[in-house]
């Protein structure tokens, strides 16, 4: 195959399969990537000239060689091997970007991630019993310590605590919540949704805007297994509105004998206030104001891996985990390894806000970010010379993920602007020049500019050699 449709391809002239694999190159290929692997990028190369071919209406190509094809063969060997999750830089501005994974794991907890997941462990062995055991221990005493919980255990996420909750104690029978908090997060995962899934059935009391004590006294009857307050995740209710305090409701559902149960949400285990941001409720004071269930996050303010914690009373966490769904809903071993580790730092709470990066990242000044801006700004203005406004902007940036939805940071950042006069089509391709590169540079799409805001960049040296790989030759 030395001339591969040398002159006037031809769709006829494009050989089959075993012919290409006698080639000494792809032979070697195949030694690297398997045959199965090799033989769909052939496949996928032989599609390609198929369709370039079919396009040729005037003649424009003239030859395809051997090193056309061979070039163009490593190029769909590459997609079909290269992993498809890999690592971005995250300069929308969002912090806990629930696209991008949401919070980062501190050092401590990917080490013990690389131990339990090398070698076999005690997940579900104890050790001085000889017996098995229940992974929840590797992370409860450490956790009710730190929050004053009676009982927890732990799920793969807070959907599936809030569905696990519901489902074992409140399973056929009906469940109190406010209408101002059937809330709409992420993907279209409604509140209503979630439990009608778990099998209880939701009783909407007062308003969207205002709800008072009174709507859940005269709701309640036999049928009321739970009272139920949930986070409003990623909007506020302004105006004429009112809330019932949780103390208030503790005060009925103690009166009833009826549980109450809160969904936090991102939850935290530190006081916000110590990392200059406003204050939010954690599960802590949610527990002492006398709430008997308590669900929230592990991946969000908390910074640790995807999980769902639920804490409360002893008698009710104990249901919980005999319920046979909890086996469905448990977390790995790495998870578990990883949170335990998280909690220890949070037993120190001023080395917590230092090695926990999303603590670390929220609780950056603005004076640190913007020297990072003009850092970077010569690099990002020699790459886009002739082509495009660099400037360096103050910005904001946000929590994310439904945490403290409207408060703003302030931050610093690059803003790119258009020097042509199609402005929206040229940061548009501009972005994706970007989002190409071996490690992509995500920033924020704002009208006809591109801001990259550099509150999540703590790797200057490694966003300075992708930038060095940056093609703008065709832009």
């Amino acid at each position: 195959m030395n001339k591969l449709l040398s002159v006037k391809p031809s769709l006829s002239s494009i050989p089959a399969v075993h012919q290409i694999q006698k080639i000494p190159e792809v032979k070697n290929l195949i030694k690297i990537h398997g045959h199965s692997t090799v033989k769909s990028a052939i496949r996928d190369t032989q599609s390609y000239f198929r369709l370039l071919i079919k396009k040729n209406k005037k003649n424009l190509i003239q030859k395809i060689d051997e090193n056309d094809f061979l070039y163009q063969l490593k190029t769909h060997l590459t997609h079909l091997t290269q992993d498809s999750l890999h690592p971005l830089f995250n300069l929308t501005g969002t912090v806990l970007h629930t696209n991008f994974g949401r919070a980062l794991l501190p050092k401590i907890a990917l080490e013990s991630i690389n131990i339990v997941a090398s070698e076999a462990s005690n997940l579900e062995y104890n050790i001085s019993d000889g017996k098995r055991g229940d992974r929840d221990t590797h992370i409860e005493e450490r956790l009710c310590r730190l929050i004053g919980a009676e009982a927890c255990t732990i799920v793969n996420n807070n959907a599936a605590a809030v569905v696990l909750s519901l489902n074992s104690l409140a399973k056929r029978k009906e469940v109190l919540v406010s209408r101002g908090e059937l809330v709409e997060i992420g993907g279209s995962f409604r509140l209503p949704e979630i439990m009608s899934s778990s099998g209880c059935k939701l009783l909407e009391v007062g308003t969207t805007n205002r709800t008072h004590i009174g709507d859940f006294e005269n709701a309640l009857s036999e049928k009321t297994a739970m009272i139920l307050k949930a986070h409003q995740s990623n909007f506020i209710i302004k105006g004429y509105t009112s809330e019932v305090k949780e103390k208030d409701i503790v005060k009925l559902s103690k009166k009833n004998g009826t549980p109450f149960m809160v969904d936090l949400g991102s939850g935290s285990l530190i006081e916000l206030t110590s990392i200059g941001l406003p204050k939010y409720r954690s599960p802590k004071e949610t527990l002492e104001d006398g709430a008997d269930i308590v669900t929230f996050s592990g991946d969000k303010l908390v910074g640790g891996p995807q999980c769902g914690i639920i804490a409360g009373k002893k008698d009710l966490i104990n249901k919980i985990k005999k319920n046979p769904l909890k086996r469905a809903l448990r977390c790995d071993k790495m998870t578990i390894a990883a949170f335990s580790s998280l909690l220890k730092l949070y037993e120190n709470p001023e080395k917590a806000k230092v090695e926990i990066p999303t603590l670390r990242i929220l609780n950056r000044k603005e004076k640190e970010i913007y020297e990072i801006s003009k850092r970077l700004y010569p690099v990002i203005k020699s790459k886009l010379f002739n082509i495009a406004e660099v400037k360096i902007i103050k910005c904001k940036s946000q929590i994310g993920s439904g945490s403290l939805p409207v408060e703003l940071l302030p931050s610093s950042g690059i803003k790119i602007c258009s020097l042509k006069n199609n402005h929206k089509k040229f940061i548009y391709n501009l972005s994706k020049k970007f989002r190409d590169l071996p490690v992509p540079i995500i920033g924020r799409l704002n009208k006809d500019s591109l801001v990259f805001d550099f509150r999540c960049l703590e790797n200057e040296e490694l966003i300075i050699e992708q930038l060095s790989k940056l093609n703008l030759e065709d832009l």
